[in-house]
C-alpha cells in the first residue's frame, strides 16, 4: 500500500485499535483457484506474538478453506470509513482556488499466514468469543445456550475456523494532515453536517491537534 509519511498510522497500538473498532475485514487469498476475497468478522488477540493473531470462521460450503494451504500468505483489510472531499469545503479554495477533489479514508492492512481449524471445539470457542463481544451492548445479550443444543451442534458443524498469525501491519489515515488546520477543519465540519461523522470527526480531531502545534 502506498503510504506517504504524513498519512502513516505510526503505532501498532493505533492499528490494533482500528481493527478492534472495525472488526469486519476483507480476507484476500491466492490459492489454487487464484485470487479471492471474503468478507468476515474477525477477533483480534493483540498480545499474541509480535503483531497479534486474527481468528474467524467461514461457512463449510465456502471453498476458501480448502483452496488455501496452512502457512499460505494472506492479507486482511480493515476499513474505518471513507468520504469524498469537495474543494469547496476548503477555506483556502475561496482565496487562491488551488484545491482539487480527493477522497479521505482510514485503513489497516494485516499481512500474515493462515491456519485452517476444522475442529468443533476450536470453532465453538471462536463463535462464543465473537458472540460475547458483539452482544455486550445489547440489553439482554444472546448466548449460545439460549438456543437448543442440537441446533447449535448442527450450526457449528457447518463452519470452519481460521487463524491468521499477523507477520506485518501497515496503516494509512488520510485526513488531509499535510494541509493547514483550517483546510482540515472545513471538510471535517462539512462531513459531520452531512452525517459522515466517522471521517468528519477524525478530521476535526486532527485539526485541533494541528491548531495546538
Amino acid at each position: 500500500m502506498y503510504i506517504p509519511a504524513h498519512f502513516e498510522i505510526p503505532t501498532l497500538e493505533a492499528m490494533h485499535a482500528l481493527i478492534a473498532s472495525h472488526p469486519f475485514g476483507t480476507l484476500v487469498t491466492h490459492g489454487k483457484g487464484g485470487l479471492d476475497a471474503n468478507h468476515i468478522p474477525f477477533e483480534l488477540e493483540p498480545s499474541h506474538g509480535t503483531h497479534g493473531l486474527l481468528k474467524a470462521h467461514v461457512a463449510r460450503a465456502n471453498p476458501v478453506w480448502q483452496d488455501v494451504t496452512n502457512g499460505a500468505e494472506v492479507l486482511v483489510i480493515f476499513r474505518a470509513g471513507d468520504a469524498y472531499i469537495s474543494p469547496n469545503w476548503y477555506p483556502s479554495k475561496h482565496e487562491a482556488h488551488k484545491q482539487v477533489p480527493t477522497w479521505n479514508y482510514q485503513v489497516v492492512h494485516a499481512h500474515g499466514r493462515i491456519t485452517i481449524h476444522d475442529d468443533e471445539r476450536h470453532v465453538r470457542g471462536v463463535v462464543a468469543r465473537l458472540t460475547r463481544t458483539h452482544e455486550a451492548t445489547q440489553p439482554k445479550p444472546w448466548r449460545m445456550s439460549d438456543a437448543p443444543s442440537d441446533f447449535i451442534d448442527t450450526m457449528v458443524k457447518s463452519i470452519v475456523g481460521i487463524e491468521i498469525e499477523i507477520t506485518r501491519m501497515e496503516g494509512k489515515s488520510k485526513l488531509g494532515q499535510h494541509k493547514e488546520a483550517r483546510d482540515i477543519r472545513g471538510p471535517g465540519e462539512a462531513l459531520v453536517a452531512l452525517g459522515k461523522t466517522e471521517i468528519g470527526e477524525a478530521m476535526l480531531e486532527r485539526a485541533e491537534g494541528k491548531e495546538r502545534e
